[in-house]
């Protein structure tokens, strides 16, 4: 057997892949980025409804004005870890901004959202831990669990009940688990039962770690995350999240309501062996971090999208990942092909969405997911809908469940 050979399977999904669609349906080559909405792929124009872009900021004129000083004033990169050389002020600043919008004491920067939880998981927890992870969380997590040589246990996914059990299994040693959950699913775009999460961690005596990577910059008073909105900050020991969706860059952190975090820098394998983040996506996401907390009318858009779109989704009968409206609408599908037909005639239609399909999503489903944003405009949205309507009447969808 040859070394290659174990990407026979996945050479037949990308022959197939490529034999029913005219575009990559799967990392899909843009050939030119016109605004936080608007893009060309395969030569047309189409509306961006595929980027987790939800507040738009990626174009923002103030978050490009501070990228650019940044390059003028320090240059395109740090070439060096935060624990060398590329510990700079303003990464600092970022992490002190952080804290203090949460009204925490510890905040930390990583390079990538990807990396905060591979960094914080292998960090917090070791050999003697126990991570309990909800069974749909992000790959990061999961890869997370495997740095951290904690044990590791999956519980269903958004089911107290089972949590609960689990938790009342391991006894004392709960006092040592770290329960792991994400706030706001991406494949689905449905939430966790973060109060009921809550009280169950408390009476076992376990910490809690959200991660707020789809819905920080959404949801709360001050754009915050779910933890924010239902006035559970004070309950919760840890949050990560991302730079790369509300706040239009690159990167990661995490948040502590603990002081310990802050020692985290000294253990945490890709904290320390990472080149830090570039200056100028630093300034960005600094000064998006500002739109963030006085983002109202941002939020206040969006949520108006996704009332929207829900609302005429679920009259077209389509069936959807959650009924809760969010700035991820997920149709959902058994049939890969089914997906790809819709994908497809969104993409048509001029319309960019993302297809998924296993094994990236939960159930062995195939879903069409749509990403909402602040930035897409009344018109913007009335031609997604009209897309999914004229799809609708070509191919009746499966009716909701």
């Amino acid at each position: 057997m040859s070394l290659l050979d174990k990407f026979s399977v996945q050479r037949g999904l990308a022959a197939s892949l490529a034999e029913n669609s005219r575009v990559a349906p799967i990392a899909t080559p843009m050939d030119d980025v016109h605004s936080a909405t608007s893009a060309t792929i395969n030569g047309r124009r189409v509306i961006l409804a595929g980027t987790n872009n939800y507040l738009g900021l990626t174009y923002d004129a103030d978050c490009r004005a501070a990228a650019i000083s940044a390059i003028e004033s320090l240059g395109t990169g740090t070439t060096g870890s935060r624990m060398a050389s590329g510990n700079y002020a303003g990464h600092r600043a970022l992490e002190h901004s952080l804290a203090s919008a949460f009204g925490w004491p510890a905040a930390i920067v990583f390079s990538t959202g990807y990396q905060a939880n591979l960094g914080t998981l292998s960090a917090l927890a070791g050999e003697g831990d126990t991570l309990l992870v909800d069974a749909d969380s992000h790959a990061s997590i999961h890869d997370g669990c495997r740095l951290s040589h904690a044990t590791t246990i999956r519980f269903r996914h958004n089911d107290p009940e089972n949590l609960d059990r689990r938790l009342e299994r391991l006894g004392e040693a709960a006092s040592r688990t770290l329960v792991v959950v994400e706030s706001l699913y991406s494949t689905l775009g449905d939430r966790a039962p973060l109060r009921e999460i809550v009280e169950i961690k408390k009476r076992h005596g376990a910490w809690l770690l959200v991660d707020e990577a789809h819905s920080f910059g959404v949801f709360g008073p001050r754009g915050l995350g779910l933890c924010e909105d239902q006035d559970l900050l004070g309950e919760v020991d840890f949050i990560v999240g991302t730079f790369s969706k509300s706040l239009g860059g690159v990167g990661g952190f995490c948040l502590g309501r603990h002081a310990e975090v802050e020692f985290m820098r000294m253990v945490s394998r890709p904290y320390i062996f990472t080149a830090s983040p570039p200056p100028p996506v630093i300034a960005a996401t600094h000064q998006a971090l500002r739109k963030v907390l006085q983002g109202h009318d941002l939020r206040a858009r969006l949520s108006r999208h996704a009332e929207r779109v829900y609302g005429e989704l679920n009259k077209l009968g389509f069936r959807l990942g959650t009924t809760t409206p969010g700035p991820v609408a997920a149709v959902v599908f058994d049939s890969r092909d089914d997906a790809l037909a819709l994908w497809q005639s969104l993409l048509d239609a001029g319309i960019y969405t993302n297809l998924m399909i296993p094994p990236a999503t939960p159930s062995g489903l195939s879903l069409v997911r749509i990403s909402l944003s602040a930035a897409q405009s009344d018109d913007d949205i009335a031609q997604i809908i009209a897309a999914l309507a004229a799809h609708a009447r070509r191919a009746r969808p499966p009716l909701a469940a």
